[in-house]
């Protein structure tokens, strides 16, 4: 038996993630890659960031094997990310071994959507439920120069190819910034309105050490909303709890407009409206390494586990056991890991 298989070790269903908090663990996000074919500028610093070798990243075996481990942890919710996900070679059949996992009831991608024309059909039909696609502005001039050459009418015919291929849902994710797109939130919110698409709005984080962090750029929960709620005369905005198929496993809070079903948007605000009282989710690097928080640098080696046999149920117990109450992100741009939102899959 090899070492993989040793460690894996199928069986029945053991007690599920609870943290110290109380916080039940049910949603893995999975980076399958480090790479990525656009370099956003909250994402990646300017000077790069240093690639994992190949030999370092997660075969599809062993991605296999840990995620087994997860589910018979309880781990219901998978999310493939990146770096961009797309890049990675068979995509869909690594999408179609994941699937096959018993336990795994829902999984989903996000991605920048440049592949998407070509891809949409093939993960579709290879298991992936529902998509977010990153879509800062739909400016092509502002979306080149927020991507660093990025075109956006690619992006967009991939969200039509998406919408053709039949997914669950899909979603539009834009990182608000003041004085970039904040004039274009309304708009992004017809344009996926039109297409019976969810709007999603997300709060700069300081990734990166605070590197990407430029003074005077963070757009806040509140405002996002009045900017929203401005746009619409007349209207009232309400907190929609249930959030309808869109509302998904993560950390979005959606809002609708009163007496409307398809006109909702969520907002993701880990700064100015935090929610790490119930933060169910861990994340898997493309190397192996467990991170617990988003916000924090440190991680458990379960690629070392695993391809040394030994117990990685037990490895992924002890990290989540330790799991932090929450991050240290600042307004000012402080607080921040050093690891960049690339690296480990936002």
């Amino acid at each position: 038996m090899s070492k993989t298989a040793l460690a894996e070790r199928p069986g029945e269903a053991l007690r599920p993630l609870v943290d110290r908090q109380r916080r039940h663990v049910e949603y893995l996000r999975l980076s399958v890659t480090d790479r990525c074919n656009l370099r956003c500028t909250y994402c990646i610093p300017e000077g790069g960031v240093e690639h994992l070798q190949r030999e370092d990243v997660l075969s599809f075996e062993e991605i296999v094997a840990l995620v087994r481990s997860f589910a018979r942890l309880g781990v219901r919710r998978l999310r493939l990310t990146g770096g961009e996900p797309t890049l990675r070679r068979e995509l869909p059949a690594l999408v179609a071994m994941l699937r096959a996992i018993p336990g795994i009831d829902d999984l989903a991608l996000s991605t920048n959507g440049l592949r998407l024309g070509e891809l949409a059909v093939p993960l579709r039909a290879a298991g992936v439920d529902r998509l977010n696609v990153s879509v800062d502005s739909l400016d092509p001039e502002r979306f080149a120069r927020i991507t660093r050459g990025g075109d956006v009418r690619r992006v967009l015919a991939g969200i039509e190819a998406a919408r053709a291929a039949g997914f669950r849902s899909i979603k539009i994710n834009a990182v608000a910034v003041r004085g970039f797109n904040d004039d274009e939130l309304p708009a992004i919110c017809a344009y996926a309105w039109e297409r019976g698409l969810v709007p999603r709005f997300i709060e700069q984080m300081p990734m990166a050490d605070g590197a990407l962090f430029v003074p005077g750029t963070f757009l806040g929960a509140a405002e996002i909303r009045a900017t929203l709620g401005a746009a619409l005369p007349g209207a009232r905005l309400v907190a929609d709890e249930a959030g309808g198929p869109a509302a998904g496993a993560g950390p979005a809070r959606y809002w609708r407009v009163e007496g409307e079903g398809t006109r909702r948007f969520g907002i993701i605000s880990p700064l100015t409206e935090h929610f790490c009282d119930t933060c169910n989710r861990v994340r898997l690097s493309a190397s192996g390494a467990l991170h617990t928080c988003l916000g924090h640098d440190d991680a458990t080696d379960l690629r070392a586990v695993l391809r040394a046999g030994g117990d990685v149920v037990e490895a992924i117990r002890v990290a989540v056991s330790a799991k932090r109450d929450g991050h240290q992100f600042g307004l000012v741009g402080i607080g921040g890991p050093r690891k960049a939102m690339v690296q480990i899959g936002g």
